[in-house]
């Protein structure tokens, strides 16, 4: 019995000194999800100890933010623009949290039907508002999702995961 209580005393502690990472993306059609579970199959790499919440855009909220080191945030691109889920996501927790995530390390992933470029300006003037870091050039995919295009947001995951597990950023 006492084992398994110091058992369960040393994962709490284990838990409260890892690093945080925050996933948050919207998807309709399937893509972006798909994009979404291969950023965190890299974020949840084997050799990388960060904890790692992974949350529709329409659930997460400001707690979530509040709570990470670092953000990821994934969206299709909508008539050149981030998707509404995404920016109701900002919306809720933009004042609630401003001013206390300045230099905040992000990266994002877009599934495009154009060129992506508008939903990731929509995304980079909220971002800028919130004060928040880039550490990563954006994941964009254009067209068909195939393993090379997978294999870049799996990459995208590991690089988020592995520096805030380094507190790199």
């Amino acid at each position: 019995m006492v084992a398994i209580h110091g058992a369960i005393f040393l994962m709490a502690i284990t838990s409260k000194t890892l690093n945080k990472l925050l996933i948050v993306y919207h998807s309709k059609n399937g893509n972006t999800a798909r994009m979404a579970q291969a950023v965190l199959a890299g974020a949840g790499h084997e050799d990388i100890a960060v904890d790692v919440r992974f949350r529709l855009a329409r659930e997460a909220g400001v707690d979530d933010l509040l709570w990470c080191d670092g953000i990821i945030l994934g969206t299709p691109e909508n008539f050149g623009y981030m998707s509404g889920a995404m920016k109701d996501f900002f919306d809720r927790t933009y004042y609630p949290a401003e001013g206390k995530l300045e230099g905040l390390p992000y990266a994002v992933f877009i599934n495009a039907g154009n060129d992506g470029q508008g939903a990731l300006r929509s995304i980079e003037r909220i971002v800028t508002g919130f004060a928040f870091k880039q550490v990563h050039d954006p994941v964009i995919v254009i067209g068909d999702l195939d393993e090379s295009k997978l294999n870049q947001c799996e990459e995208l995951g590991m690089f988020m995961a592995a520096g805030v597990e380094a507190r790199l950023f």
